[in-house]
């Protein structure tokens, strides 16, 4: 695949894709993770893992919805091998003890599902440690959880085919429109500080912010794990009718709806970064709909930003 900035136009009135869930090879006896796989795109996309023979861990906070889901799954494809696992991406202390109850379970992970997300919340909300809502469940919560299972992905990485075992991270094409300097960190420290300062950025641009931290830990993943055997994907998913837009204004959310797409489509992506073979050749790349290469924008390529992202995330994690 040729890689190019593929534009704006385009990217949220794309062409027929070339490639669909038909196309996802055979997927038995690998085991997979899925962040907020109970509803939208990560329900689909467990729906088609599981289909195709993979063992799915669904990691979401509401247990009922999660296991109505699990029900409907079953029901859908004739397969059982779906799980869940109670997390709250808002709470350190909870992804941690996700990580350990999936890590005591399993011997392999072949691919992390980074999928859920938040859009848009009161700009007062916090995470129970006190960042930014969208910053630290976007972008701090998925770092924790991936950092966690990071040993467990290159040990099954060691015993894999080269460039099978994946780290999947769903961003935006919001993440053009974030802070001008690309990360401003006043907005991320908890305090009153922060909340001024993210009061004068505004909801609309954390978000934004939020889904350029995706792709630049996602980058940075990929530099540092490249090595070891993982391959780290941030991805566009496509305007897709979820509720992750519940608590946009009504007005965004009309406008939204005359050019949002399916669940169906919105799996697409996700589930070529996952399972295609040609895709373990993209590591550190950034796709958009559906399941075309391309370049995000400039800040989202800026080494020293990816590098400056980790360590911060590193530095709030380290006490967990």
């Amino acid at each position: 695949m040729s890689e190019k900035r593929i534009g704006l136009f385009s990217q949220l009135l794309p062409p027929k894709p070339t490639w669909t869930a038909a196309d996802v090879p055979d997927q038995a006896g690998k085991t997979v993770i899925i962040t907020g796989g109970s509803g939208g795109i990560g329900k689909e996309t467990a729906r088609v893992l599981l289909s195709k023979g993979a063992k799915v861990y669904i990691l979401a906070r509401s247990e009922e919805k999660s296991q109505q889901t699990i029900e409907e799954l079953k029901k859908e494809t004739g397969k059982d091998s779906v799980l869940f696992i109670k997390i709250d991406l808002t709470d350190l202390v909870s992804i941690k003890t996700a990580a350990e109850e999936f890590v005591g379970k399993e011997s392999e992970l072949h691919t992390l599902y980074n999928n859920a997300g938040v859009m848009s919340t009161p700009i007062d909300q916090v995470t129970k440690q006190g960042f930014d809502m969208q910053f630290g469940t976007n972008v701090l919560g998925h770092f924790y959880l991936t950092k966690l299972l990071l040993p467990l992905l290159t040990a099954t990485a060691k015993k894999s085919p080269a460039g099978t075992v994946r780290v999947v991270n769903v961003s935006s094409i919001a993440h053009v429109m974030g802070a001008s300097e690309g990360i401003r960190w006043s907005t991320l420290s908890p305090g009153n500080d922060s909340l001024a300062a993210r009061k004068k950025l505004g909801t609309a641009r954390l978000y934004g912010q939020s889904k350029l931290g995706n792709i630049l830990y996602s980058n940075e993943l990929a530099r540092r794990y490249g090595g070891e055997g993982i391959v780290s994907i941030s991805l566009h998913p496509g305007a897709i009718k979820t509720d992750l837009a519940r608590y946009s204004a009504s007005l965004a959310q009309r406008i939204g709806r005359l050019i949002t797409y399916s669940v169906t489509y919105g799996a697409i992506s996700p589930l070529y970064a996952g399972t295609a073979p040609d895709a373990g050749e993209l590591n550190g790349k950034y796709l958009t709909t559906w399941a075309r290469v391309t370049l995000p924008n400039n800040q989202a390529l800026d080494s020293e930003l990816e590098k400056k992202l980790w360590e911060w995330c590193e530095e709030q994690v380290k006490d967990v």
